[in-house]
């Protein structure tokens, strides 16, 4: 005898579905895990602004996805992602952390400054560390590499109320690079350093979507072996803009460079002695 609470196919239609009405729709909060089920991307929400939702996968890669109704499923279920309530949570921060001063006017620049060797550890400072320095008017500015540095120093004048602080690459002991900072002597001028060849390796490698920055065989140049291994093609500044837009917060950085920013920051904004 056929039921009276069943068709004749129990699979028939599509079984993801709820009756109407009854898709739920869910905060897109931090850390929870749904699947698209178009592509079978599964992942924990890192992000949620008004272009989609960003998933990352248990192997560190980072998709975003539009908003749909009924575009996810949470344990088989589908849902409704929708952009979670801001909440206040005591003062603003800003990316480095720090709390963010709100209406801030730009201030006269004080004769300190920060030196850091190229431009992308100039973005890269500015984009976490700008409000820090826009509130104390220092000035960040780059150089070519290190080689000249103790004539750049001089250049500069260094004294009480002119500090300097300088961000070298690969300052390891050992290196080129301690070699030059060695010749430098001053009390007005604070030369420190992270490990790392490159300042892309300062980036957190889950930030930027990989497992690990590649081991590059010496000899070959650091930056075109890191594109060559990952596949990215071979545009340098399109690899640049890939990695610098991965970064948010200063978590998404090395704390070997952190700490060393945070530094120089301290040294040329103290009080003259």
């Amino acid at each position: 005898m056929q039921s009276k609470d069943y068709g004749d196919d129990v699979l028939a239609g599509d079984w993801r579905r709820p009756r109407k009405g009854q898709i739920p729709e869910i905060p897109a909060e931090i850390d929870l895990v749904v699947e698209d089920p178009g592509s079978g991307f599964c992942g924990a929400v890192v992000s949620c602004d008004k272009f989609g939702v960003t998933l990352e996968d248990r192997f560190g890669k980072r998709r975003v996805f539009p908003l749909t109704k009924a575009g996810f499923l949470i344990d088989g279920r589908p849902v409704t992602l929708v952009r979670p309530t801001a909440v206040p949570r005591g003062p603003a921060r800003s990316a480095s952390g720090s709390i963010a001063v709100q209406g801030l006017r730009a201030q006269v620049a004080k004769e300190s400054r920060i030196y850091v060797e190229g431009l992308h550890d100039a973005e890269l400072v500015e984009k976490i560390w700008g409000h820090d320095l826009r509130v104390e008017g220092v000035v960040v500015e780059y150089l070519e590499g290190v080689d000249d540095l103790p004539a750049i120093v001089a250049e500069f004048e260094p004294g009480p109320e002119r500090r300097l602080g300088v961000l070298v690459d690969h300052l390891v002991e050992g290196s080129k690079e301690s070699r030059i900072a060695a010749q430098v002597s001053s009390p007005y001028v604070l030369i420190t350093g992270h490990p790392f060849i490159d300042i892309w390796e300062a980036v957190k490698p889950e930030a930027a979507g990989i497992h690990h920055w590649p081991q590059v065989p010496r000899g070959v140049p650091w930056k075109e072996g890191v594109l060559t291994a990952l596949g990215w093609g071979d545009n340098v500044g399109a690899a640049w803009k890939r990695i610098l837009g991965s970064v948010g917060t200063y978590t998404d950085l090395e704390p070997e460079l952190l700490g060393r920013v945070e530094e120089l920051i301290d040294f040329v904004t103290s009080p003259p002695r």
